[in-house]
C-alpha cells in the first residue's frame, strides 16, 4: 500500500509542480522516477515518453500510467494516472472560475509570457540531458538529424518519425549484425 501511495503523490508532486505540458515535466519525472524512487532508469523513462507521446492522450499521463503499470500492475498504474491528473483537475477549476476576471490584466499577460519562456528552457534542458543518453554512436546521430529534420523542416507526424525512427533502429541494428 505504501508503494502506491508514492505513485500517487510521486506523480501528484509532479502534476502540481510542473507547468507547460508534458515535455515540460519530463526534467521532474527524472528527477522522481529515476534518480529518487528508482522506479524506471533513464532509457525505460525515455521509452515509455517515446511511446507515451505516440498513443492518445496526454504524454505525461501516458508515462505516469507505464510507470505505475511496470511497478504495481493495474492498481499502480490507476494511482499514477490519478496522482498525476488530480492537481490539474483542481488548478484548471480554480483558473477557469477566476480566469476571465484577470487575463487582460497587464501583469497577468507578461506572466504568462516569461512562464511560456521558462517552459521552452525546461523543455531544452530535458532535450538535451536525454539527448547525450539515447545518441551513442554514428547511427543515433543520423537518426537523430533525420528525426529534427522531418519534425522541424517536414512537420511529420509524431507518430511517423517514431514509427521510423524504430524501423531505422531494428534496420541499423540488423545490418551491423551481419557485418
Amino acid at each position: 500500500m505504501k508503494e502506491l501511495f508514492d505513485l500517487f503523490l510521486a506523480f501528484a508532486r509532479i502534476g502540481a509542480l510542473t507547468f507547460g505540458g508534458g515535455y515540460a515535466m519530463l526534467p521532474m519525472l527524472q528527477k522522481e522516477v529515476v534518480d529518487k524512487y528508482h522506479w524506471a532508469t533513464e532509457d525505460e523513462l525515455m521509452d515509455y515518453y517515446a511511446i507515451g507521446q505516440c498513443t492518445p492522450g496526454i504524454i505525461a499521463v501516458n508515462t505516469a500510467t507505464f510507470i505505475g503499470y511496470k511497478r504495481r500492475g493495474l492498481i499502480g498504474a490507476a494511482f499514477s494516472t490519478l496522482g498525476m491528473v488530480f492537481p490539474s483537475l483542481v488548478i484548471i477549476t480554480v483558473i477557469a472560475a477566476f480566469i476571465q476576471n484577470f487575463a487582460h490584466i497587464e501583469a497577468v499577460q507578461h506572466a504568462f509570457a516569461g512562464i511560456r519562456v521558462a517552459v521552452c528552457v525546461l523543455i531544452l534542458t530535458a532535450v538535451i540531458k536525454l539527448g547525450k543518453n539515447a545518441i551513442k554512436d554514428k547511427a543515433g546521430l543520423v537518426i537523430f538529424l533525420l528525426v529534427v529534420a522531418g519534425g522541424i523542416l517536414l512537420s511529420a507526424s509524431p507518430v511517423l518519425i517514431v514509427v521510423l525512427a524504430a524501423v531505422a533502429g531494428v534496420v541499423i541494428r540488423k545490418v551491423r549484425g551481419r557485418a
